[in-house]
């Protein structure tokens, strides 16, 4: 375990926590870590005290506490996710030249340095996805009714919504059950989507580092999968059984720190960019990195990095080590729309695409935050803009007193 400190703790000044606590711009309401929460607030996921809680093996020892699992439910929703801890530590990152199905970009093995943080025990369903769906037409009412009209002052916090499908039947080639995997949403969607988690809820959610991923893939093992080959059907949706469609999340089982469908089912965003030297910067820095050190932050359009295969991958696809890069031409190449949409594709491999989320025990500054959250290159930017001035998009404030504002206005029971 590699120790490290919260970024601010104000539970020894109550004036100054609600000082600064009132300061904060509605978006940046989110607690920085256990020490960011009022004395009479309790932290999902989180037991202060030096006494390990009882029963609870899978905890993680942090400053102040432990980290524990906890059930994550999406203000204005029934719909809930579980959310496990993972433990800080180092492991050695890539494949070996003899594994089988190895890709050049899969190395050079690096060490890299993991801080603790908490992980979606399962893909982000449809069911938690379709909440943030409908925020296109709720921040359109929003803005009708003045509720947290965005402006020139508050627009960085703004949550960007994805448009209305105007095809449902590609979107949701596989179904559109709740417990079956969201998919078909771009790198800058599945952002969009866990900043608008983060206000919701107040608590940073982020797409995983690719190293935090592998990390908690391989379960402290260094196999291509995170179980023996033999047994890869018991925890894996792959093209071998999986006909040929998504299925439920959670039902196969899961690898040793508890997270399931990380092999198959839809593949999963993480936020680096795959370059074509592979891991050749990182192997190049002293050893261990540091996961955020690691990261490859994107620069251009694709490819962006999917991990852990899908329901159509032969099994070596779905390996630990795995990598997919993102085309964004291609994977759009049906949609008839000018520009293409920025939050969804249309057509295989996309079809197999989705995400799981992240919460990292320290939390960084709001800049850092919006770093993790908006469009980085100008493309995306523009085709946003361009979509939200045609009313296919919308975007509005968040917060975690937007459910009593809702109601206030008579938007929501």
């Amino acid at each position: 375990m590699h120790r490290f400190s919260p970024a601010v703790d104000l539970r020894r000044c109550p004036a100054c926590r609600r000082a600064a606590w009132l300061a904060l711009p509605s978006l940046a309401l989110l607690a920085i870590g256990p020490a960011g929460v009022a004395a009479d607030q309790v932290t999902p996921g989180f037991v202060a005290g030096d006494e390990k809680p009882s029963g609870d093996d899978a905890a993680v020892r942090v400053p102040g506490g432990w980290m524990v699992a906890y059930d994550e439910t999406i203000p204005g929703t029934g719909v809930s996710f579980r959310m496990l801890p993972v433990a800080g530590g180092t492991f050695r990152m890539g494949s070996p030249d003899d594994e089988e199905g190895r890709g050049p970009e899969e190395g050079p093995i690096h060490e890299i340095r993991i801080e603790p943080y908490w992980m979606g025990r399962c893909e982000v369903t449809w069911g938690e996805y379709k909440a943030y769906m409908a925020a296109c037409d709720l921040f359109k009412a929003m803005e009708s009714a003045r509720i947290n009209p965005v402006t020139a002052a508050n627009e960085a916090d703004a949550v960007t919504a994805p448009s209305n499908l105007y095809d449902p039947t590609t979107t949701f080639t596989h179904g559109e059950e709740p417990l079956l995997p969201a998919a078909t949403m771009t790198q800058f969607a599945a952002r969009q989507y866990t900043k608008w988690l983060s206000g919701l809820t107040g608590r940073f959610h982020r797409l995983p580092t690719e190293a935090e991923w592998e990390f908690a893939c391989r379960a402290g093992t260094a196999t291509p999968f995170s179980a023996p080959a033999e047994e890869f059907d018991e925890i894996a949706w792959h093209a071998g059984n999986a006909d040929d469609t998504t299925h439920e999340v959670g039902a196969k089982k899961p690898n040793a720190w508890g997270f399931h469908d990380m092999h198959g089912n839809v593949g999963e965003w993480v936020i680096d960019e795959l370059l074509p030297d592979g891991y050749a910067r990182q192997a190049a820095l002293p050893q261990p990195v540091a996961a955020t050190a690691a990261i490859a932050w994107p620069t251009h359009l694709s490819p962006r990095v999917v991990r852990g295969g899908s329901y159509y991958d032969e099994p070596q696809r779905c390996r630990s080590a795995a990598r997919r890069g993102s085309e964004d031409t291609a994977w759009k190449e049906v949609d008839p729309n000018l520009p293409k949409s920025p939050w969804w594709y249309t057509e295989e491999p996309a079809l197999g695409v989705g995400m799981r989320i992240v919460r990292p025990f320290t939390v960084p500054d709001a800049a850092e935050r919006r770093r993790w959250w908006e469009a980085d290159i100008e493309s995306i930017r523009a085709d946003t803009a361009d979509r939200l001035l045609q009313g296919r998009g919308a975007r509005g404030i968040v917060s975690p007193t937007l459910q009593d504002q809702l109601k206030a206005a008579g938007l929501a029971k």
